[in-house]
């Protein structure tokens, strides 16, 4: 009789699963060294949100014995006269110096991320700031979990030891026992109930300038950190509510698709919209139910004879919410007078300002904004 005996390496098995999970660490790396710079990609920030990026991520080489680097004669050895601390060869890093060039690039690929990827490492350390318990809890839909067995499912949902057990059990009791005769009566099913969770409720005033000094730069830049607040309050939150202001002389409530779509026009009186985020609140969202948070951008750019009362307003607000929070844009026209000289004269924790002047500093303005207490008092200006 003949026997064959083999030896099989189940660590191969598992590499394509090793390789793959290296994959996604590499796409981690990329999308973190380049996170200021994808989340003012234009074609996320004009789309759906469904779009699909490129990173480019610098390739791996296996390891493997490299012989005769560069055609030199020998590799790694001396004439023998080398002393300790002697340079052997002198060369310029690749691809630097003035000319086409002789040394070979670094090779990298694109790798196409989602947006919800993007938005999983962008949203890591980003919370609420100074988020109260002790407002209106409201029940929200946490997960569903399956926590139930019934005799009457889904044929997907059937508990094949539960079944067993049952029919085991039936047929001990007449006598015949044994796993035979499977009636419809011994079958059980999974059954699933929604997990409730309460949460605090809260809501976001979004306000933005919409007037003519608003250039296409400054509206791009105010758009991009509005679509990524959106984005991640319905992303951690349940129950977050979102109310959108615009403004030029005037201030007026919009819808969402308005707020990210509106053209500019008009002058600038930033008062308006701090009084109309005022009767808001305390019409609809009450401080002692609510956890407010209120968000103004601008170029700054503001009737002179308007900043006093801005400032007024501006207190007002942060006796009624968690936080103010203030983004101005400079664009090519940059002003010494804004109406951000103008809020030096507000010091308050809970007031936080931001100066934009490259897209960059959308993601700066997130962290400052919702990041940790400390990261947003380092970011502050």
């Amino acid at each position: 009789m003949d026997f064959t005996i083999t030896r099989e390496d189940w660590s191969l098995h598992r590499k394509g699963e090793i390789d793959a999970r290296r994959h996604q660490e590499k796409v981690r790396e990329a999308i973190c060294r380049r996170l200021a710079e994808i989340v003012t990609e234009e074609s996320i920030i004009l789309s759906n949100g469904q779009r699909i990026v490129r990173v480019p991520i610098r390739s791996l080489e296996e390891y493997r014995f490299r012989f005769n680097y560069n055609k030199m004669r020998r590799v790694g050895q001396g004439n023998g006269k080398t002393q300790v601390g002697d340079l052997i060869i002198t060369g310029r890093p690749r691809g630097q110096g003035k000319g086409a060039g002789e040394e070979p690039g670094i090779d990298y690929y694109e790798a196409e991320v989602t947006i919800d990827e993007i938005a999983n490492v962008l949203f890591e350390e980003l919370c609420l700031p100074d988020l109260k318990s002790d407002r209106k809890m409201q029940a929200a839909v946490d997960a569903l979990e399956f926590s139930d067995i019934r005799k009457k499912g889904l044929s997907t949902n059937i508990d094949r030891k539960r079944t067993l057990l049952a029919v085991l059990k039936r047929n001990a009791l007449n006598g015949r026992p044994g796993f035979h005769d499977i009636r419809p009566e011994d079958l059980r099913y999974r059954t699933w109930n929604p997990r409730i969770s309460s949460e605090a409720g809260a809501v976001v005033i979004a306000m933005m300038d919409t007037s003519g000094s608003m250039g296409p730069f400054e509206k791009y830049i105010a758009r991009c950190f509005f679509f990524w607040v959106v984005r991640f309050l319905r992303t951690k939150y349940q129950n977050v509510e979102i109310i959108y202001l615009t403004h030029h002389t005037e201030a007026r409530e919009v819808k969402e698709e308005e707020f990210f779509q509106k053209g500019e026009s008009g002058g600038t009186r930033c008062s308006s919209v701090y009084r109309l985020a005022l009767e808001i609140i305390n019409q609809r969202y009450p401080p002692d139910d609510y956890n407010v948070y209120a968000f103004h951008f601008s170029d700054g750019d503001n009737l002179n004879t308007d900043n006093d009362l801005c400032i007024s307003l501006v207190q007002e607000l942060l006796k009624v919410t968690n936080l103010v929070g203030y983004g101005e844009i400079e664009g090519p026209y940059y002003y010494t007078s804004t109406l951000k000289t103008a809020y030096r004269a507000i010091n308050h924790p809970r007031f936080v300002t931001v100066t934009l002047r490259d897209k960059g500093d959308v993601y700066k303005a997130l962290k400052t904004f919702f990041g940790r207490q400390q990261s947003r008092n380092e970011g502050a200006s």
